[in-house]
C-alpha cells in the first residue's frame, strides 16, 4: 500500500526532471499570452467566418486592427454538409457537417508567413421531419465547429510563440 502511495510524488519528480514547461508558464506577461494578445484577426468571409472570427477574438484577447499587432491572421474557411443514410425514397436520415480551416499568421512588420497550418472538425446532425428541427441543429453544429476549429488554432498559435525565439 505504500508503493501506490509514493507513486504520485515519484511521478512528479520524474516530470519535473524532464524539462516539461506549461505553455503559459508566465502568466499574463509570458510570452505565449503576449504575443496571443498581439495576434490581428483578419475578417473572415460568411455566417460561419463570422463565428470562428469571435471565438478568435474572444480566446486571443487579440489588438483590434493597427492597435499594436505585430501578427495577422489569416483564415479561409471550408464548411460542408454531406447527406448520408440515405432512405428508399433518396431523402437522407444523416448529416455530417465538417468545417475546415487553413489559416496563416503574417508577421506584419516583414509581410512573411510564419505559420501555415489547418484546423478542422465534423459533426454529425440527425435529419428529422421537422425542417426547423434539422436547420437548428445544423446551426448548433455549426456553431460548436466554430470553437473547436478556433480553440485548434490558438493552440496552434500559442505553441508556435513558445517554440518562437526570443527577440530581444
Amino acid at each position: 500500500m505504500r508503493a501506490f502511495a509514493a507513486l504520485p510524488l515519484f511521478a512528479a519528480l520524474a516530470l519535473a526532471g524532464c524539462g516539461l514547461r506549461p505553455m503559459y508558464a508566465d502568466g499574463a506577461s509570458g510570452t505565449v499570452a503576449t504575443t496571443l494578445r498581439s495576434v490581428e484577426v483578419a475578417p473572415i468571409a460568411g455566417q460561419t467566418g463570422w463565428l470562428v472570427y469571435n471565438d478568435l477574438k474572444e480566446r486571443l484577447g487579440g489588438a483590434p486592427a493597427g492597435a499594436g499587432a505585430t501578427l495577422r491572421l489569416e483564415v479561409e474557411l471550408d464548411d460542408n454538409i454531406t447527406g448520408l443514410g440515405i432512405r428508399g425514397d433518396r431523402s437522407a436520415t444523416r448529416e455530417r457537417r465538417t468545417l475546415r480551416a487553413r489559416y496563416r499568421l503574417l508577421d506584419l512588420a516583414t509581410g512573411a508567413v510564419v505559420l501555415d497550418a489547418t484546423a478542422g472538425s465534423d459533426a454529425g446532425i440527425d435529419v428529422v421531419s421537422s425542417p426547423y428541427a434539422t436547420v437548428a441543429a445544423e446551426q448548433t453544429a455549426v456553431e460548436r465547429l466554430s470553437e473547436v476549429v478556433a480553440d485548434q488554432i490558438v493552440a496552434r498559435v500559442g505553441l508556435f510563440a513558445a517554440r518562437r525565439p526570443a527577440t530581444p
